[in-house]
């Protein structure tokens, strides 16, 4: 794996509630797609682009942007970068290593409920064909 040309800062969206300190890892369920366990934990340079992940995150509860740091190496994503968007404008990264929590971000842009079920449809329908890699 290269390191990734970014400095940060990253984020991780999701809807478990963490304190500064914890380590987010792979091993865990796709949010996006059940039946996977990921191998990788993903994170993004971008706060909004977190706070969509959050709030289409599996689960009921209330949807968390966190400040992360890599732990250890870490690349572009390449179900994003390679397939979706050359150059990776979204700034999305994958690891294998932990993501450590340094604090919660508040101040991210929220999906209208509108757009937020756009997105699920687009979910539903990249599970339905088996290429849910919109979101990781």
């Amino acid at each position: 794996m290269s390191q990734a040309l970014d400095d940060g800062p990253f984020f991780h969206g999701t809807k478990a509630a963490l304190a500064v300190g914890d380590l987010l890892t792979a091993g865990h369920r796709s949010n996006y797609r059940p039946e996977i366990v990921m191998n990788h934990i993903y994170f993004t340079a971008l706060r909004d682009g977190a706070g969509l992940a959050a709030e289409l995150a599996a689960g009921d509860g209330d949807p968390h942007v966190y400040a992360v740091e890599p732990t250890g190496e870490f690349e572009d994503d390449p179900n994003v970068t390679d397939k979706k968007f050359p150059g990776n404008p979204t700034r999305s990264y994958r690891s294998t290593e932990p993501l450590r929590v340094l604090g919660e971000v508040t101040d991210w842009t929220r999906q209208t409920p509108e757009a937020l079920q756009l997105w699920r449809d687009r979910l539903a329908e990249g599970r339905a064909s088996g290429t849910a890699e919109i979101i990781n």
